[in-house]
């Protein structure tokens, strides 16, 4: 049985292999070529120089992950379709029965291999796409500019003792340094209490955060006087219309619990984020009464996204129970790639209509593969249980 399992075992995942190497070839050579624009151009003081033709090859090669990750189950049944097509076509798997391979002992060694795709995709979607993809937003911002998501950047929520703030971040600098940075300020019944803009922040190792060039807007309805004042912090108390005062500080501290980390996640796509770090940013929007519908969609599809390759590993197993003709093996694989293409299409599908419709996002990242569970099965039983 040992012979049998790595003789499925090393086809199968030499197979997987040069499909997904396949599939990378293409992707590395399209980014690549989108890159080329770029190739020569920075953003004004760059202290690295220009984007050039090494940097855009790096760029691409950190890409690469999230493609591997989001190709990986239809590698797996690509390759595992060519596999048990080969099989069944060299009489292979027929010789494999006779010495004793039932069906229920072949769907064993599959779940086995399975669990062995499934711990990859896991370690590739948690571990080194989220790595990659910060480095390689990091790497483009030194040379051509800021990170930066939407065109109103990163918003987050913060509840402090006596007031809530909600913070808008326009971008973050190649060097972790967060730019054009809004805090306001509301009371508990959801008044404005103030706006502090600041052109540049960065994180304190106090749990606070460095605000530079300063200015603070306080709606009190305070009359100033015409006159500008020495402001007990430093800063300037300039002339504006009855109840708004503004000071102007060249830096300010403010206490804070967001971080860094969870600052990154938000300027991050959701879906290259990692399991651990999409659970606590989903706690902080809850604790903080944000909507966080579309992250919990994607924490549940990032829990059930490994669990596909299993999946797609089972729907390839009938091929093997298949008799081919001649050549008939071309229309077979054929078929494995529409159904590889069809569950990556409904899997986005699902997503999209979920955040819309605020599906539940459990059901709505479970259900494109208990759908495909549920049909890989009935055609293995069919074609065990009833040819």
């Amino acid at each position: 049985m040992n012979t049998i399992r790595r003789l499925i075992y090393k086809e199968t995942i030499i197979s997987v292999a040069l499909v997904a190497l396949g599939f990378l070839s293409l992707f590395f050579f399209f980014d690549f070529v989108d890159e080329l624009s770029h190739i020569g151009k920075s953003f004004n003081g760059s202290l690295y120089g220009s984007y050039q033709v090494q940097h855009a090859l790096l760029y691409v090669m950190l890409l690469m992950p999230n493609h591997l990750y989001e190709l990986l189950p239809i590698t797996v049944l690509i390759g595992g379709v060519l596999v048990m097509a080969r099989f069944a076509q060299s009489s292979e798997f027929t010789i494999l029965r006779t010495s004793g391979l039932g069906p229920g002992l072949a769907l064993k060694l599959l779940v086995g291999l399975g669990a062995l795709f499934i711990a990859f995709t896991f370690v590739v979607g948690d571990y080194i796409t989220p790595l990659a993809d910060r480095t390689a937003q990091l790497l483009k911002a030194r040379y051509m500019g800021q990170i930066s998501i939407g065109q109103t950047g990163a918003w987050l929520k913060e509840k402090q003792e006596k007031s809530a703030y909600a913070v808008n971040i326009s971008a973050m600098s190649a060097d972790g340094q967060m730019r054009g940075v809004r805090l306001f300020e509301f009371d508990a019944k959801g008044t404005v209490l103030s706006l502090t803009t600041a052109k540049q922040a960065s994180f304190g190792e106090d749990g606070t955060w460095n605000l530079l060039d300063v200015k603070r807007r306080e709606f009190s309805g305070i009359v100033t006087n015409s006159t500008p004042t020495a402001d007990v912090d430093g800063g300037t108390i300039a002339e504006k219309p009855v109840g708004i005062k503004t000071v102007i500080m060249d830096e300010l501290h403010w206490p804070t619990t967001i971080n860094a980390g969870m600052v990154t996640t938000a300027l991050l796509k959701p879906d290259r984020m990692g399991t651990v770090d999409l659970f606590q940013y989903i706690r902080h929007l809850e604790t903080n009464k944000q909507n966080s519908q579309m992250y919990e969609i994607q924490f549940w599809k990032k829990v059930f996204y490994p669990l596909s390759c299993l999946v797609m590993l089972v729907l390839a197993l009938p091929f093997a129970y298949l008799h081919f003709r001649s050549g008939g093996i071309t229309a077979y694989v054929f078929v494995g790639v529409l159904i590889g293409i069809s569950f990556f299409v409904l899997n986005n599908m699902f997503e999209y209509f979920g955040n819309q419709n605020a599906w539940n996002p459990l059901l709505t990242a479970a259900a494109p593969s208990l759908v495909y569970s549920i049909f890989s099965l009935g055609a293995f039983g069919f074609l065990i249980y009833r040819r």
